[in-house]
């Protein structure tokens, strides 16, 4: 898998993430004006000895870049979820993971996939059916993505699908439906119009089922980030998986979430 050294040379996401406390965003949304050239990533999956490739497309906007979430995400999902082995939902998580102990396979959502990395790194190491989802705009990148990356899932037993999915959206998320035993997402959580879309998409995936589980690994980049979990938790058990430690000259690593339906 490509290193963090790899992902600064070309996002540089220490200064994208961690910028000064006034106009946060409009210095976010700057700095990924740079390349117009496409870019690909390869990530290496070493518990499947298989490589992903991912094109990035920089100039296009904020969903056509990997962000520092993705790569801790899919890190865990390398692991074979091993760095949740201490948590309360350990047991539900690698149920979860083999299918629920019936032998079929298990079957994945991913929210605002951007260019596929997490969705496509959960068919090939959990051998998993995955649908990854965006904005319609989004969708032809994500398209590319997966298509690129058919054969080595294919040869690890999974298979990932593509579908807009505009949160909030009741016309999209019944076509979507719900029949997913886990719901993946990283970096979701960021424009504060967009928090009640997401939380009533969350409530329609999770649909107060316990077993259902929605993991997000999310970085903190600004305080009104905050709102969005107080929100959730009024409807959600949010319980955190795994922090990783700061990067140099960062204020706060990736934490990754769960969270479960309450009954």
């Amino acid at each position: 898998m490509a290193t963090l050294e790899d992902d600064e040379v070309d996002i540089d996401p220490v200064k994208m993430i961690f910028p000064d406390e006034e106009g946060e965003e409009k210095k976010l949304t700057t700095l990924c004006d740079g390349a117009a050239t496409p870019q690909l990533q390869q990530h290496y999956i070493r518990s499947t000895e298989s490589t992903v490739v991912i094109r990035q497309l920089p100039s296009e906007g904020l969903s056509f870049q990997l962000w520092p979430a993705a790569t801790t995400l899919v890190a865990l999902l390398d692991d074979h979820l091993s760095h949740l082995r201490e948590s309360p939902l350990a047991s539900t998580l690698t149920a979860l993971s083999n299918g629920g102990g019936n032998g079929r396979k298990l079957k994945i959502l991913e929210l605002g996939s951007g260019t596929g990395l997490v969705g496509i790194a959960a068919a090939v190491t959990l051998g998993a059916n995955v649908t990854v989802t965006d904005l319609p705009h989004v969708i032809p990148n994500l398209r590319f993505n997966a298509e690129a990356n058919a054969d080595v899932v294919a040869q690890r037993g999974g298979t990932v699908d593509v579908a807009p999915l505009r949160w909030g959206e009741d016309d999209d998320m019944e076509v979507i439906g719900r029949e997913f035993d886990l719901v993946l997402a990283s970096d979701v959580v960021y424009h504060d119009h967009l928090f009640e879309p997401l939380i009533q998409t969350l409530r329609f995936l999770l649909n107060g089922d316990r077993r259902k589980v929605f993991v997000m690994a999310h970085l903190r980049r600004w305080k009104k980030d905050s709102t969005f979990f107080k929100k959730s938790k009024k409807l959600f058990d949010v319980e955190v998986l795994h922090t990783d430690p700061p990067k140099e000259g960062s204020r706060i690593g990736v934490v990754v979430y769960a969270f479960v339906g309450k009954i």
